[in-house]
């Protein structure tokens, strides 16, 4: 048996290993202080001031709730599949109107799935996103929006884009306007989702739109994380530079993860070049960036294990998670007036479009954009955005009901 004296030891020990060693510190305060206080504390409360901007939600700038409204002055063909638009562009303001593009689907009938790939044609998607084109809209207060028409149509084949071009968003660059897009040359589903980035130039937000008609960033090479996608562009200017970010799906299924990366240059034509610490983010789909005090913020929802994470980089490389949400923006497209200007210090974002998938019933998958809005911004204090919670109705709950399997596991059929 151990000594009396041995186990006291071992005791205060245990006592200073979990922050019980000074004794007249007290309780923590009821007060949750501002700042990190001078005084031993868990590894949670730590985490709370070290890792976040701020200890508590209310007082994050990078902590937000999302407010959807529904868009007026789209038509979706009464639902039945054969019109969609989705991954809409950051919004760009430009003579009194608000601009977006967007992908635009118009088919003689709905997408038949990837995994039908190889009974596509070329009246027949795959993808709702196949045999797609870039539309345009603009509106003059964000809600109601007018279609102004085609801008980025499929080339020729064998051209970058020739079966379906999609996903854009917009840059501006010395009194130039460039959409960068993906360029399909398959049916989405043939090999998952293979394609590279081209690129398209105006003069006028209006177009018309002259194609580089060449791949801007390429997949990586052979056994690189993003050998086979490199999908939804999105450029802002950083330290007179273009930061071009962009989402790969890799590994295989049933494990395939998505992440995000990075490729710079100094011109819209490139060369790009991809950063060597690529993925750059570790988790996310359409990622959304915007620049945020000296750094970069990203709103990173869906997939990863950092999903539903709003995150900042102070050098537009490294990020941190800043702060946990919930019902983010599919795909979401946020109003930046300073992504262009080469900022020193961001502003932040209060709103923008984005996109519901899956609309419609049996046969009929369509998306539509939609409208959010937020509080991430150095410029707003909406404190019904800051709540820590949303309360959702009971069907919401029930429609996230068992399978049909997972009742037959539990009932042992």
């Amino acid at each position: 048996m151990k000594s009396k004296i041995t186990l006291i030891a071992i005791a205060a020990v245990g006592l200073a290993a979990t922050g019980f060693a000074n004794g007249n510190q007290g309780g923590f305060p009821y007060e949750m202080p501002l700042e990190k206080p001078d005084r031993e504390m868990s590894t949670a409360m730590h985490r709370i001031y070290d890792s976040y901007p701020a200890a508590q939600p209310e007082h994050n700038e990078l902590f937000s709730q999302f407010k959807y409204t529904e868009l007026k002055g789209f038509d979706y063909s009464n639902g039945d599949g054969t019109v969609s638009r989705r991954d809409p562009s950051k919004i760009l303001y430009h003579e009194g109107k608000y601009y977006v593009w967007y992908t635009k689907r118009h088919t003689v009938v709905p997408p038949i799935g990837m995994r039908n790939a190889r009974k596509a044609t070329d009246k027949i998607p795959s993808a709702d996103w196949d045999l797609s084109e870039i539309w345009y809209a603009t509106s003059e207060d964000g809600f109601e929006w007018e279609e102004q028409g085609v801008a980025i149509t499929r080339p020729e084949k064998p051209i970058v884009g020739w079966r379906s071009v999609t996903t854009t968003d917009i840059l501006v660059w010395e009194g130039k306007y460039y959409l960068y897009y993906q360029g399909f040359m398959e049916a989405s589903g043939m090999r998952g989702d293979d394609c590279p980035v081209a690129v398209s130039w105006a003069d006028s937000p209006d177009g018309p739109w002259t194609p580089y008609n060449k791949i801007v960033i390429p997949n990586g090479g052979e056994g690189e994380w993003d050998q086979y996608s490199i999908h939804d562009p999105y450029p802002l200017v950083r330290d007179g530079k273009i930061y071009l970010y962009y989402k790969s799906d890799f590994g295989r299924n049933p494990h395939k993860v998505r992440m995000q990366g990075l490729a710079i240059a100094e011109n819209p034509l490139g060369p790009f070049k991809k950063h060597p610490l690529n993925p750059v983010i570790t988790s996310g789909h359409e990622t959304s960036l915007f620049p945020f005090k000296e750094g970069i913020a990203a709103l990173v929802y869906k997939d990863g294990p950092e999903h539903n994470t709003i995150q900042y980089s102070e050098d537009g490389v490294n990020f941190e998670i800043a702060s946990i949400t919930e019902l983010m923006p599919y795909a979401a497209a946020p109003y930046v007036p300073d992504a262009f200007t080469n900022t020193k210090y961001g502003r932040g974002v209060t709103w923008g479009l984005a996109h519901f998938i899956h609309q419609g019933g049996k046969g009929q998958s369509h998306s539509i954009l939609v409208r959010f809005d937020c509080d991430l911004s150095l410029d707003l204090d909406d404190p019904e955005m800051k709540e820590h919670r949303v309360n959702h109705k009971k069907d919401v709950y029930y429609r996230q009901g068992l399978s049909k399997k997972q009742l037959e596991r539990i009932k042992g059929k």
